[in-house]
């Protein structure tokens, strides 16, 4: 995680700094919990607030370098550095009404401040998140004060010193614009909401519920990770976490198997990689498209359930046929769970199904939010088996009062109703408990995974203001579309391009801000409606964890299966091929985000989808019900891209190709291209 995540090289604090962190962590989440329920602040006051928090506690959690990491002492200067980030964040509360007052003009004290903010920013996010968003940064602030200076299209007449600072932190444009904005509301509350599940020991039921329904199929550790992966990337925003937590567990489990290294580690980053994409939860980035095109977040998520579903289907189908390839077959009945024990805590899952319940009831995302916390609160109260009875009666007593109440005060509510049932559960457990360590931790962890994304969001919000002020945004969007002579496959592949380049080493978050400020808009010019053009930007940047050069994701794999990078890195690539198809599918097929559909229209674009799947993981893995010779290789792929391609010749052709294929798959008998008939997986599996 430290290698390859620079969200987790922080230091070990001990003493004094630890407690000054500890309770600065928490004060954080108290903070963010009290104005989202009880009393909200003034939009640049309550934004200004976070990223102060946001700044003091990076410079004390994170190092200068890594070589002070180690140490694990907080040296003077990054002290300094924290009071200073403490001064940045209560200036808007401190001087509101002046600034207010001012409407638009900055004083000289307002610049220093202002000039002193981006300055933190910037260092905040080199420490915690890393180089390549930083640089990007910082060649935006150029670009807006050198305009003049600029060649041909990217010319603009320039942003003096007083202007760029007072745009970069006295409006909404800038640092304390849409991001900052986004990550202070729905990304932090959901951010607390995975921390609290995590302390609910849901992550580990997931991997559990995996072993259990996967772990006897053919190469079940592989669909074992793809599975606890999905689950797992519905609570985390990290493709690097996610490959951490559960490939410390599915890779050594694949290697025993028989699976090779970088084949292990690529199936580990390709599953992790496409938590992000999996509702209800799709990480950071998700969030801030209900800000960027206007959406409210069910209808986002109900759009990304197909796609992420196919995504997964296609890593699936790709390890399946390498398991039958290599002749693997799933776990012994000794590496098994207890089946009847995994299913007795089949209610662990209950905050999963409530969220989802909560955000497609109509609630707001924030307090969706909310409720999904107390939901898990009151999960994790009913593993305490000793006092599981009193907690049950407490939570009827408390559905049957809460609903009587709301039943008087306008009609039955089911959701405050079960809000109620929960809050008194909660009262109840304190007296007979009195135990609220994990709630304490979940705060501390939920805000301590907030820092990368409260830096991330302020350094694009510097990016975007740049954008805004300039008018950078539409000059590259017309320029793309005219690189590509208005050509909507040409454009969708630049940006593809463009899209994996700048997720490179940048989190997801920032790298959706940057694609859907710069590219998302040359797709929209052509006729494309947003939703499906921002999920597209949104897919590449995600995918950029497992592209080579630099996989973030892959490259953390490899750390954990002791094997190459690179080609971890391709054949993670390789298995998530799916993700690299399928933002084109429903850019041209919108349908499949369930715009503007039918049920039989959505059947038909599923069936082509996975037949053409399945046809191009057999292309690619060079097996299906036996070895796939060289030309049947290219023909399974070329047709299963027809199948892909959303028109009725090409799924025609495609269907053609794929019955031809799979006649030859049955008529041509293994022994006939000398591929034995023999399955190896017991033999493999015993060593």
């Amino acid at each position: 995680m430290e290698k390859y995540d620079p969200d987790s090289g922080v230091r070990q604090l001990t003493g004094i700094f630890a407690k000054i962190v500890f309770f600065g962590l928490l004060a954080f989440s108290i903070y963010q919990l009290y104005t989202t329920t009880i009393n909200p602040l003034p939009a640049q006051m309550h934004r200004s607030i976070h990223v102060g928090f946001g700044l003091v506690l990076i410079f004390l959690l994170f190092p200068a370098t890594k070589k002070n990491r180690a140490k694990g002492k907080t040296a003077w200067y990054d002290i300094v550095l924290a009071v200073l980030g403490f001064g940045v964040g209560a200036y808007w509360p401190l001087f509101y009404d002046q600034i207010v007052m001012r409407a638009g003009e900055i004083s000289t004290l307002d610049f220093w401040v202002g000039l002193l903010a981006v300055i933190l920013v910037l260092e905040a996010t080199r420490r915690s998140v890393g180089l390549p968003i930083t640089i990007i940064a910082i060649l935006f602030l150029a670009y807006a004060y050198w305009g003049r200076q600029m060649p041909g299209f990217l010319i603009h007449r320039g942003v003096n010193l007083d202007n760029l600072v007072q745009s970069m932190f006295f409006t909404t444009e800038g640092i304390l614009g849409t991001p900052i904005a986004v990550s202070s509301t729905f990304i932090f509350l959901f951010l607390l909401f995975g921390a609290f599940l995590v302390k609910t020991g849901v992550g580990q039921y997931f991997n559990d519920l995996a072993v259990t329904l996967a772990g006897k199929r053919t190469g079940g550790p592989a669909k074992v990770a793809i599975f606890s992966s999905a689950l797992q990337g519905t609570i985390s925003g990290s493709s690097v976490a996610n490959v951490v937590t559960s490939g410390s567990f599915t890779i050594p489990m694949m290697k025993r198997l028989g699976y090779k290294r970088e084949f292990a580690g690529g199936v580990e980053a390709a599953a992790s990689t496409g938590g992000q994409l999996m509702p209800p939860i799709m990480g950071a980035a998700a969030f801030l498209m209900i800000e960027f095109i206007g959406m409210d977040y069910w209808s986002i998520a109900k759009a990304a359930a197909i796609p992420a579903l196919l995504y997964f289907t296609g890593v699936w189908i790709m390890t399946h046929f390498e398991a039958k390839r290599t002749g693997l077959s799933g776990l012994s009945d000794e590496e098994m769970p207890d089946r009847k024990e995994v299913f007795k805590k089949l209610y662990l899952l209950l905050p999963i199904v409530a969220i989802v319940f909560y955000l497609s009831s109509g609630l707001s995302v924030m307090r969706a939010a909310i409720y999904g916390i107390l939901t898990t609160i009151l999960v994790g109260l009913l593993r305490e088996e000793k006092f599981r009875k009193i907690y049950i009666i407490a939570f009827g007593v408390g559905f049957v009062g809460a609903g009587i109440y709301s039943f008087t005060t306008g009609g039955f509510d089911i959701t405050q109703a079960l809000v109620g049932a929960t809050l008194v559960t909660i009262i109840v457990s304190y007296f007979y408990d009195g135990n609220f360590k994990d709630s304490i931790d979940a705060l501390v962890d939920g805000a301590r995974t907030a820092l990368g994304v409260v830096a991330a969001t302020a350094a694009a919000g510097i990016i975007v203001g740049v954008v805004t002020k300039t008018g950078l945004g539409l000059k590259l969007a017309n320029s793309l579309v005219s690189l590509a002579n208005g050509q909507v496959l040409l454009t969708l592949f630049f940006t593809m391009v463009a899209a994996i380049i700048l997720g490179m080493g940048s989190p997801t978050t920032a790298n959706y801000i940057i694609t859907s400020t710069i590219a998302a808009p040359a797709i929209i010019l052509l006729g494309v409606a947003d939703l499906p053009a921002h999920l597209f930007v949104f897919y590449f940047g995600i995918i950029a964890d497992i592209t080579p050069p630099v996989a973030l994701a892959a490259f953390a794999a490899a750390g954990v299966a002791s094997s190459e990078p690179i080609r971890t890195g391709v054949n993670a690539a390789k298995l998530a091929i799916a993700a690299f198809i399928i933002p084109y599918m429903f850019v041209l097929e919108p349908q499949l985000l369930m715009i503007d559909t039918t049920v039989l229209e959505l059947i038909w674009i599923l069936f082509t989808a996975i037949t053409g799947m399945i046809a191009i993981g057999a292309g690619l893995i060079g097996y299906w019900f036996r070895k796939v010779m060289w030309f049947e290789r290219i023909a399974a792929v070329v047709g299963g891209l027809f199948l892909i391609y959303p028109t009725t010749m090409s799924d025609i052709i495609g269907l053609a190709a794929f019955a031809v294929l799979l006649g030859l798959q049955f008529m041509v008998k293994k022994d006939m291209i000398g591929v034995p008939v023999v399955n190896r997986g017991k033999s493999r599996a015993r060593a």
